[in-house]
């Protein structure tokens, strides 16, 4: 007989996965245990193995959930109406905003991938391929022709984006909507001043 799913499955797996990222973040995925991991949940061991049969299980939940969002949440913005300047500034907006509150999960995401095995890194690489995609498309449309015919330095643009982007909250932790918001209007006009004088 299959065993029946709680009514609050869900919101407790949210619960387990929040406070795992937190472990993982602060003490490293190979010194974290399943004890303390449930201990931190505020639920026994045997409980936690209800949801997750192994650690590895977990952190690929906690990275899969994580940044499948990331990924779905930005690349369905809708950019049509925007000119090319704004659909940066909504595009690296957007991203700031989704990071928030996701300080551990962000830690999770540099330092834990590589315990995972190859084929569950894959996934994961594969929603960050699609969220630089996104950006590097809007980077290009932005630059007013300049990159078209420079992939390698459409993608190092690209990638010094996410550099400004994803260590923010090292020198932000508390930072708001508002402050966030800014920041990124900041790197907007940063990066397109670069970009459009390399024309010149």
């Amino acid at each position: 007989m299959a065993r029946t799913i709680a009514k609050d499955h869900e919101q407790k797996r949210i619960h387990i996965l929040k406070s795992a990222a937190r472990v993982f973040a602060e003490q490293g995925y190979d010194r974290a245990s399943m004890s303390v991991l449930a201990k931190e949940c505020g639920i026994s061991k045997a409980n936690i193995y209800h949801y997750y049969d192994s650690k590895d299980a977990l952190l690929f939940d906690v990275l899969d959930s994580y940044l499948k969002m990331l990924r779905d949440r930005i690349c369905s913005l809708d950019l049509s109406g925007l000119d090319a300047k704004s659909q940066l500034r909504t595009v690296l907006r957007e991203i700031l905003l989704a990071y928030q509150g996701a300080d551990d999960e962000h830690r999770v995401q540099s330092t834990g991938m590589r315990a995972l095995p190859e084929i569950q890194q894959k996934v994961l690489r594969g929603y960050q391929r699609d969220l630089v995609t996104q950006v590097s498309d809007v980077v290009a449309a932005s630059a007013e022709g300049v990159l078209d015919n420079d992939p390698v330095r459409l993608r190092e643009t690209t990638m010094s984006i996410f550099g400004m982007l994803n260590w923010y909250y090292m020198w932000q932790q508390s930072a708001d909507t508002s402050a966030r918001e800014r920041y990124a209007d900041l790197a907007t006009d940063l990066v397109l001043g670069g970009v459009r004088g390399m024309s010149h």
